[in-house]
C-alpha cells in the first residue's frame, strides 16, 4: 500500500518554519494538506494574549485547515528544554497555568490530541520527586483534554538527542501512559509513537508497532539519518506504516521532518498530491 492509505498532517513548527507562523496553515493548504499539527507557538508564555490566541484560530480557519495535534507548553522547544511537567518550580507552574489555556485553543479548532512532553531530569532533584510530580500534572492535563473530548498523548524521545530526557523508549513511555490512566480513570492517555525517535534509540521497530499499537494515539515520521523526509534516509517507512494500519491503527501520521536546504512547499514530492 505504501504512503497513498495514510492520513497525513503537517507539523508547522518545523514545516514551513522560513514562513510566519499565522502564514503558514495556508502553505500547508496550498500544498495540499488538510490537516496540521503545532508544538506550542509561543516559546515564552504559556498564557499568550488572547488577541494572539484569536490570530492564530483564525488563520486556521481561514486556511480551510484542521488543527489535529497541539502541544502544551514544553520550554524552549526546539531549544535546551523537552517540556516543563516533570521540572519543580517554576517550569511547572508554567506548565498548569498552560493547561487550561492550550486545551481552550485546541477545543475551540476541534483537536483531538494534546501533546504533554516530560521534560529533561535536573541536576540535584530526586527523579522519584520528579516523576510525581509529573504524574501529578499529567492528570490535570489528561482531566482538561478529557472535558474537550481530546486525547492525552506521551511521546518517547531519543538518547543522542535528549540526553536528559528520561522517556527515551516506547516501554517507558507507555508506562507513563498506563500511569495516568490507572489514576484517572479516563483511559484518554495514549502513546505517542515517533517512528525517528524511536529509530534513533536503536529500537526494533516492527515489534514496537506490535506490541504498542493500540496504546498509540498519534505517530510522527522523519527519516533517519538526518530527520529528512521519507526517502532521505533508509528508514523503510511506508513498510511500518503498513504494518501500523495492518495492527488497528487508523491515525493522523503527523509529517515532524526538516525539510533541507529548499522551501517546505518542496519538501512533499515523495507523497503524490492525491494522497496529501
Amino acid at each position: 500500500m505504501g504512503f497513498t492509505e495514510q492520513r497525513f498532517n503537517v507539523n508547522l513548527s518545523i514545516l514551513f518554519t522560513e514562513l510566519p507562523l499565522l502564514e503558514r496553515p495556508a502553505a500547508a493548504r496550498a500544498a495540499g494538506f488538510t490537516a496540521v499539527e503545532l508544538w506550542w507557538p509561543w516559546l515564552d508564555s504559556p498564557t499568550p494574549e488572547q488577541s494572539e490566541l484569536d490570530s492564530l484560530r483564525a488563520a486556521v480557519e481561514d486556511a480551510g485547515v484542521r488543527l489535529t495535534g497541539l502541544n502544551f507548553y514544553a520550554g524552549q522547544l526546539p531549544g535546551p528544554d523537552r517540556g516543563a511537567l516533570s521540572v519543580p518550580g517554576a517550569e511547572s507552574e508554567r506548565f498548569r497555568v498552560n493547561i487550561e489555556v492550550a486545551a481552550g485553543l485546541a477545543g475551540s479548532l476541534g483537536c483531538g490530541a494534546l501533546n504533554a512532553l516530560y521534560g529533561n531530569r535536573i541536576e540535584g532533584v530526586d527523579p522519584a520527586e520528579q516523576d510525581a510530580l509529573a504524574l501529578e500534572n499529567l492528570v490535570l492535563a489528561a482531566r482538561a483534554a478529557d472535558r474537550i473530548g481530546a486525547t492525552l498523548l506521551v511521546e518517547a524521545l531519543n538518547r543522542p538527542e535528549s540526553p536528559r530526557y528520561p522517556l527515551v523508549s516506547a516501554p517507558a513511555a507507555v508506562e507513563v501512559v498506563d500511569r495516568v490512566n490507572a489514576a484517572t480513570g479516563l483511559d484518554n492517555a495514549r502513546f505517542l509513537m515517533d517512528l525517528y525517535h524511536l529509530s534513533m534509540n536503536g529500537e526494533d521497530l516492527p515489534s514496537v508497532i506490535d506490541e504498542f499499537a493500540a496504546k498509540t494515539g498519534h505517530v510522527q515520521i522523519a527519516d533517519n539519518p538526518g530527520r529528512g523526509a521519507p526517502g532521505t534516509g533508509t528508514l523503510p517507512l511506508a513498510d511500518h506504516l503498513d504494518r501500523l494500519r495492518k495492527a488497528g491503527y487508523a491515525g493522523w501520521v503527523g509529517l515532524e521532518y526538516k525539510p533541507g536546504d529548499r522551501p517546505s512547499a518542496e519538501a512533499f514530492d515523495w507523497l503524490p498530491r492525491e494522497a496529501r
